[in-house]
């Protein structure tokens, strides 16, 4: 029987490492890290150091707490904050990128609770990502079939929040602090295709 947490199999570490090798990557994830074990920090430890070794990100989704552990374990790891932490409030988000100067977000998931009811922008996430506007990227986590099919009004709900902010502000966070961060250009044909 496979443990239920990727942490817990036998020979995840070398997994990782054996993928790093044999292929290009930009980072380690994402990765599913729902609570802090003790008994999970060795391998995490390792996990941190060949992410900073190798001068690459570590996507973790993941409230608040994993985060913390993982910059305690390495403070100069780079860590992109899958869906800006799923359920934690903008608050949260805002203490965490204040603390944590080599941590990024994604938004996907976080559309309707940026995009407030009234279709205007959430005061708290006005906040921190007028704070932070270099350290969001637009995500569309596109996991399941789902997610694809309904993918032009994924895309169409992030227009709407994003088309709220100034247009420098809008353009870093739909594709320029990607493009900064992973040292490619987005190609215009490619925006707003799968």
């Amino acid at each position: 029987m496979l443990p239920k947490n990727w942490t817990k199999a036998a020979g995840m570490f070398e997994y990782i490492v054996g993928r790093l090798d044999a292929y290009p990557h930009e980072g380690i994830g994402e990765f599913h890290l729902h609570s802090v074990d003790p008994l999970d920090e060795p391998l995490l430890r390792k996990i941190a150091e060949q992410a900073r070794s190798r001068d690459i990100y570590i996507h973790v989704h993941s409230g608040k707490d994993p985060v913390d552990l993982l910059f305690s374990l390495e403070p100069h790891l780079k860590i992109i904050w899958a869906q800006a932490g799923m359920v934690e409030p903008a608050e949260t988000v805002e203490e965490m990128m204040a603390t944590y100067e080599l941590l990024w977000t994604d938004t996907s998931y976080r559309e309707w609770d940026i995009l407030a009811p009234d279709g205007t922008i959430d005061p708290a996430w006005r906040r921190v990502i007028e704070r932070f506007p270099d350290r969001f990227m637009v995500g569309s986590d596109t996991w399941v079939n789902e997610q694809w099919d309904n993918y032009a009004e994924l895309i169409a709900v992030n227009r709407k929040w994003l088309s709220q902010f100034p247009r420098p502000i809008a353009e870093m966070i739909a594709f320029k602090n990607a493009e900064r961060l992973f040292d490619r250009k987005v190609e215009t044909q490619l925006i707003g295709n799968r």
